[in-house]
Parts: C-alpha cells; sequence; structure tokens
C-alpha cells in the first residue's frame, strides 16, 4: 500500500510541476499553431488502423464493413462538425451493414 501511495505522489508531484513551472509562460505562436492539431493526429493514428488494417495486413477491399462506416462517419464529421452525431453516425452505419450482412 505504501508503494502504490508513493507512487501515485510522485505521479501527481510531476504533473503538478508542469502546470506550476508553466502557468505563466507565454507559448510561441508557432508551437500553439502545432500542437492544435495534436488531437486530430493522435485521433487518426488510433482510429485508422481500426478500419483498414485486417489480422496485420491492410484490408481495403469493399467487404470491409468499418472502412464504409468509415467513410459514413467522415461525411458527417464533415457536414456537421458534431462529434455525437459522428460517433452515432459511424455506429449506426456499422450496424446498420452488420445486420445487412448477416
Amino acid at each position: 500500500m505504501p508503494a502504490l501511495v508513493l507512487a501515485g505522489l510522485v505521479t501527481f508531484a510531476t504533473r503538478l510541476s508542469f502546470i506550476a513551472l508553466l502557468a505563466h509562460a507565454r507559448t510561441p505562436p508557432l508551437l500553439a499553431r502545432a500542437l492544435r492539431l495534436v488531437p486530430y493526429a493522435v485521433l487518426s493514428a488510433i482510429i485508422l488502423p481500426e478500419l483498414v488494417v485486417r489480422d496485420g495486413a491492410p484490408h481495403l477491399a469493399p467487404d470491409n464493413l468499418r472502412l464504409w462506416a468509415g467513410v459514413v462517419a467522415g461525411g458527417v464529421a464533415l457536414v456537421t462538425r458534431n462529434v455525437l452525431f459522428t460517433i452515432a453516425a459511424g455506429m449506426g452505419a456499422l450496424w446498420a451493414l452488420q445486420a445487412l450482412a448477416g
């Protein structure tokens, strides 16, 4: 138990140190612009392999239902710019395609 508490305190201290030290620091404009793109890059790196990779190999065939659902979700995202609508449309499309495919 003491090791768990110590690990929690060390984690808290390291995170707090960045917040405390950089709270009043000014971010250079170039870095701020680059950091705005990080969520898109991370999300793409997580989602894209789920859509196009099966058993360690690319699966871009027309029978890839996840890819089609991703296309639907991408279209909804472009039109609505709403995360909840995008998720709902992608999941709904995947479930509908899976039901149709049997």
